[in-house]
């Protein structure tokens, strides 16, 4: 089997650098570890800037999310009983979309399938052969038996784990990594969002977060330390706990219900440098990792993609290799203004083990100049809805 560019990993960034390749005209085969019920089964964020949702239109899977989409123009920021409006239209002038990233996974599939791409589910024993070469190659086995791809180049979009980036030397390799004392207990229900926006919390008792997926769908967190277990948390425990730590206002007229999945997930700052070496291209978790404070994951992922896509095209299309010599220092740029602004906004919201009494006057004091500054409140909007590609 012969492609230009081999893509592994079959999530977001795998399905949506194949999308944008094919209608350009690149052809591409996608190899994934799992099969398509598991990706579509995975809970991930919700948050998507403004430039992942251009990016999506122009890719042609935007019809859905235009439709059922919810458009934000602001969040809040609390402190105890204290609500702070991050207004993003008066502030930068744009705005986001709160669309969940299993519903984008699920359009790039039928996108993909309308299409008829390649798309090898649960490919075992992946491995990148001749990466510093002219004439790269995967290789995996599935039912038995081994299989060949030949390619072009190829692009590692197969996660934290995945094989991509350990396949680059550990002597190239530099990994920057900052883990946080604390995890994040989510839930899902099927119930009202608490409010209309996003709610992010800081409270003595420890961060919370107030999200939604769709009028009758909603997404709640809670900081917990990374010794708890999901069994430890009954629905009632979650719920009187997420209510104290909201303002009382919210707590009161918040809904509760049944929860429809429970997880713990540990927070982390991660970024693998560089992202190519040699016909090898790395995209979102492969290379970086950021805290879901802000919700910069799939974003970073989807402006990787658009980074590594518009070079491949241009390189096809007229020969020019100038963007795939710069792509690794493009995207890094990008991702390590992302990852500042990821760990500014947990550093401000999160209780540390050792915070002392100044450490929480500085968040306090910092909360304070952002509901009294303009300047502050631009800010914190740009980065949240996006920086420019």
């Amino acid at each position: 089997m012969k492609t230009q560019v081999a893509i592994i990993g079959g999530g977001p960034a795998g399905l949506l650098l194949s999308q944008v390749l094919n209608r350009a005209g690149v052809a591409t085969v996608v190899l994934e570890r799992k099969d398509r019920a598991y990706v579509l089964a995975r809970i991930r964020a919700g948050v998507l800037e403004w430039g992942t949702v251009e990016m999506l239109r122009a890719a042609g899977v935007g019809d859905r999310m235009d439709r059922e989409g919810q458009v934000h123009e602001g969040c809040y920021l609390t402190s105890g009983d204290r609500m702070i409006r991050l207004d993003f239209h008066e502030s930068c002038g744009k705005q986001v979309m709160v669309y969940g990233q299993t519903e984008v996974t699920r359009d790039l599939y039928a996108a993909q399938d309308a299409v008829g791409t390649t798309i090898i589910h649960d490919a075992a024993d992946v491995a990148l052969h001749g990466v510093d070469g002219d004439t790269p190659h995967v290789t995996w086995t599935k039912d038995g038996h081994e299989h060949r791809l030949d390619c072009d180049y190829i692009a590692g979009c197969d996660g934290f784990h995945g094989v991509s980036r350990p396949t680059i030397p550990s002597d190239i390799r530099r990994e920057f990594e900052k883990v946080y004392p604390f995890g994040w207990l989510g839930v899902l229900s099927e119930t009202p969002p608490a409010a209309h926006e996003l709610i992010y919390a800081n409270h003595e008792r420890g961060f919370a977060l107030a999200s939604m997926r769709n009028p009758m769908l909603s997404r709640y967190y809670i900081q917990v330390p990374l010794t708890d277990r999901v069994e430890d948390w009954s629905d009632a425990a979650f719920w009187d706990e997420l209510k104290r730590r909201l303002p009382a206002e919210v707590a009161a007229s918040l809904i509760t219900g049944p929860t429809i999945e429970k997880s713990i997930a540990p927070l982390r700052s991660f970024v693998s440098e560089p992202m190519r070496w040699g016909r090898l291209f790395l995209c979102g978790d492969a290379a970086h990792i950021v805290p879901p404070t802000g919700a910069k994951g799939l974003n970073l992922a989807v402006s990787d993609v658009h980074y590594l896509s518009a070079a491949l095209i241009r390189f096809y299309g007229q020969g020019d290799a100038a963007g795939l010599e710069s792509y690794s220092a493009d995207a890094l740029a990008r991702v390590w203004g992302a990852m500042r602004f990821s760990w500014q906004m947990t550093t401000l919201l999160h209780r540390f083990p050792e915070q002392s009494g100044f450490d929480r006057r500085m968040q306090e004091a910092e909360l304070a100049q952002i509901a009294s500054s303009p300047a502050a409140r631009r800010l914190l909007a740009e980065n949240y809805t996006g920086l420019p590609y």
